[in-house]
């Protein structure tokens, strides 16, 4: 059993957190992981690049100069890879590079991700998190009694709070998912984690709880 401090709001300490790491995932499977992640980063590649071959830039085909006789190496067209301004020889063209791991896995290695946190001790446990209007300076201000204020921070809440996320889209570090939506991308992501008791309460009941997010092409 695991036994973690609780903290609110102001950055003082109002209780302790009983957590069974198995209740999480059995281990850490740090292949799995990488694996992971790499297909997030795949996923996330723009294939959009494009040049031209040298049957698609403007120019003439006719030959520069005749073959022999003039003293020159023999050339072809103005079009031809090997002079400025003509095609390339294997013009790149748009590519999807993305793909997808088994569902079950990305499920797994969403959990892993959260009990390295865990274990790591990266993790901290706030026992509520709201505001009444959306405020980028309270949430700064929580951010810094918890000492978080200087590092990237995902902020992990039970369902989605408008004024959360409107509170912290404003602070390039700092990034608002519901369980619902974990991933194991961005709990590797970012070095800190702040999730509330309720949350963590979610992600303890695999069966009725959080359905971490699919792959995204």
């Amino acid at each position: 059993m695991m036994t973690l401090a609780v903290y609110n709001q102001q950055g003082r300490e109002v209780g302790s957190y009983e957590l069974d790491p198995a209740e999480i995932a059995p281990s850490i499977n740090r292949q799995l992981l990488h694996d992971v992640v790499v297909m997030y980063e795949a996923n996330r590649r723009v294939g959009t690049v494009r040049t031209k071959s040298r049957g698609e830039v403007v120019g003439s085909g006719k030959k520069l100069y005749r073959q022999k006789g003039t003293g020159n190496a023999r050339m072809g067209s103005r079009r031809t890879n090997l002079r400025r301004g003509g095609g390339m020889a294997f013009a790149k063209r748009p590519k999807d590079w993305g793909y997808r791991l088994p569902r079950k896995a990305v499920r797994s290695a969403t959990r892993m991700a959260l009990l390295s946190k865990l274990l790591d001790d990266q993790a901290t446990i706030i026992d509520e998190l709201s505001f009444t209007l959306p405020k980028t300076k309270e949430m700064h201000g929580v951010l810094n009694a918890l000492g978080l204020g200087q590092t990237s921070c995902l902020v992990a809440v039970a369902d989605h709070d408008v004024n959360v996320w409107k509170s912290a889209r404003n602070m390039p570090a700092v990034r608002v998912s519901p369980a619902r939506e974990l991933n194991a991308y961005d709990l590797l992501r970012q070095r800190r984690l702040l999730i509330t008791r309720a949350a963590l309460d979610l992600l303890r009941e695999p069966a009725r709880g959080a359905t971490p997010a699919e792959p995204s092409n």
